[in-house]
């Protein structure tokens, strides 16, 4: 993808890629490529505030990977990750899938970027499907997974990173609890949710630059996210810093308190 502020051809016409987007900032930090000069832009002052955003949005991504590892492990084949984010390997239809399994997955976003990269990317793979969709339209989003995922069984229900777009006034648990709602008996919610309880001077700082950008990041406190499982049993070891939740080897690494995101995969 060009990496300019005006669109080329290869570029829709109504993706704006003079404002910078959350999926595609977070696409730099992880070293992707499919970010703008706005993107970017945003990006480095947030490093330049927090340092520990990479250990953050790398800490985050590894802990998806593990829970959609534990979730196929679980014997769960049907997936709705909402609020996905542009696709990076492993991708959540690559863990879920792999060995053949026959899971269905469906991806979720309002940027219409990240569902055409997303699209492009499975486009031969009749069990993936990516949809435009906003978390808080929850009849909307619903509809359109329902198209590929039978709610009637058991289906892994994901928000990681996303929730901490949505204000308060919005009511972040309230959502979740709609979602919760359609789900069958069987199911599973994750949650990851980035936190200033380790350090309210650089999270805030960071939730200035996404302000300014016009982005909404409202880091929380562990309590507050909890609110948002509903009440539901979290499995072993509850809701943790990411690097902590079930790491390979047993070792979360040398940087894993610089990873300032809660995790957790409650029973539904």
């Amino acid at each position: 993808m060009a990496a300019a502020q005006e669109p080329d051809d290869s570029v829709p016409a109504d993706i704006r890629t003079e404002i910078p987007h959350p999926a595609r900032v977070y696409d730099y930090w992880l070293g992707g490529k499919d970010n703008f000069a706005a993107d970017r832009a945003v990006a480095e002052q947030v490093l330049a505030v927090m340092p520990e955003i990479l250990d953050t949005v790398r800490g985050n991504r590894r802990f998806l990977a593990r829970a959609v590892t534990f979730l196929r492990d679980a014997g769960i084949r049907q997936f709705l990750d909402v609020g996905s984010g542009l696709p990076s390997s492993p991708n959540v239809h690559e863990i879920a899938q792999a060995g053949g399994t026959g899971a269905r997955v469906v991806y979720v976003d309002h940027d219409p970027i990240v569902v055409t990269h997303a699209a492009a990317l499975m486009a031969t793979n009749g069990a993936t499907h990516a949809v435009v969709g906003d978390l808080r339209s929850v009849d909307d989003v619903v509809g359109k997974a329902g198209k590929l995922l039978d709610l009637t069984q058991p289906v892994a229900l994901l928000f990681v990173g996303c929730l901490h777009h949505i204000l308060d006034s919005e009511d972040p648990a309230g959502i979740v609890a709609r979602y919760l709602a359609v789900l069958a008996p069987g199911s599973f919610l994750v949650i990851s949710h980035s936190t200033n309880d380790f350090s309210p001077e650089k999270m805030g700082a960071n939730a200035a630059v996404a302000d300014q950008s016009g982005t909404v990041l409202v880091p929380r406190s562990k309590e507050a996210i909890l609110g948002m499982f509903n009440g539901r049993d979290l499995v072993d070891p509850g809701l943790v810093l990411v690097s902590y939740w079930r790491p390979e080897g047993g070792d979360p690494g040398q940087d894993a308190d610089k990873a300032w995101v809660y995790g957790g995969i409650a029973t539904v």
